[in-house]
């Protein structure tokens, strides 16, 4: 691939068998690598201010996840969670980067943390931005939620409907932020243009059920954690209405050395926080041992 100009964010996507995967790319290859992972409802459109932050020291990947954003998957594709990493797992491969930062968003963390489980030795560390991996650290946001998890009938899968709203998005991305002004509106009515296509309201209702298995998966990831000690880093949005901060205090239970960070903002922190945030990683990524980071 052409050498990237560290100002420049290039468009691209790469073939995963019938899976097109659409991301955006930022700095020298020889840097170490950064792969941002999104979450709901939004695509990797939302890195977009924190890309030109990071591309001067890192190589940055932040590709759409099937589903989401302009990534395209055939009929008949299986969306669960374990299938998007499977997906992240076969894209990483796709462009070449065998060693890489995760950062986890939302939906971003159980992703992540399944090619974590995969691929230990492919991960140098981990920064979470509101990336749940702890029960502690569910809300009480999640109550309908959890009772669609229990009984998932008709009924119950109609009443999840509401969250693919507009104003429903737009109050994702505000609710918390000190100003939301500050909130610029396209990202939320570029989510939910994209989540009102034909029959992507089903797949995301099939994801939302699917979370559970995330959930379930928590203790495997705690040992994850013990046995491999992965640098971590949580920045978080302490006002985020599904991420309490319990759950990112949470991380130093198993990895004792975590470095733990709020910001006075909300879920989509990067709104209205992106500079701050790429301070932390800065300064986090540049203490961490050359050997542990390089390519």
């Amino acid at each position: 691939m052409p050498k990237l100009n560290p100002s420049e964010i290039v468009l691209r996507r790469a073939d995963v068998g019938d899976v097109s995967i659409f991301y955006r790319e930022a700095g020298s290859r020889e840097h170490p690598t950064i792969l941002l992972l999104h979450g709901f409802p939004t695509s990797s459109h939302q890195f977009r201010h924190l890309i030109p932050h990071l591309a001067e020291r890192f190589h940055v990947v932040a590709p759409d996840l099937p589903g989401f954003g302009f990534t395209t998957a055939p009929e008949g594709f299986e969306y669960s969670f374990a299938s998007l990493a499977r997906a992240m797992e076969a894209f990483t491969d796709a462009i070449g980067i065998s060693r890489y930062a995760l950062y986890t968003f939302d939906y971003g963390a159980p992703v992540g943390l399944r090619l974590a489980l995969a691929r230990p030795g492919a991960i140098t560390a981990i920064i979470s931005q509101n990336g749940n991996a702890y029960e502690e650290g569910l809300s009480d946001g999640w109550a309908q939620t959890k009772t669609f998890w229990a009984d998932p009938s008709a009924a119950n899968r109609e009443s999840m409907r509401g969250m693919f709203t507009l104003e429903a998005m737009r109050w994702q991305y505000t609710h918390g932020a000190p100003d939301e002004t500050q909130v610029a509106p396209e990202g939320y009515w570029l989510d939910h243009a994209l989540m009102s296509r034909p029959g992507n309201a089903d797949i995301q209702l099939g994801l939302i059920a699917d979370y559970a298995n995330n959930v379930a998966l928590y203790p495997r990831i705690h040992q994850y954690f013990r046995e491999h000690q992965p640098p971590l880093l949580a920045v978080w949005g302490a006002n985020d209405p599904f991420f309490l901060p319990a759950g990112a205090e949470a991380f130093k239970r198993d990895l004792p050395d975590a470095e733990v960070h709020f910001l006075d903002t909300g879920h989509f922190a990067l709104e209205t926080h992106a500079g701050a945030i790429a301070g932390y990683i800065q300064d986090f990524m540049g203490r961490l041992r050359p050997e542990r980071v390089r390519p």
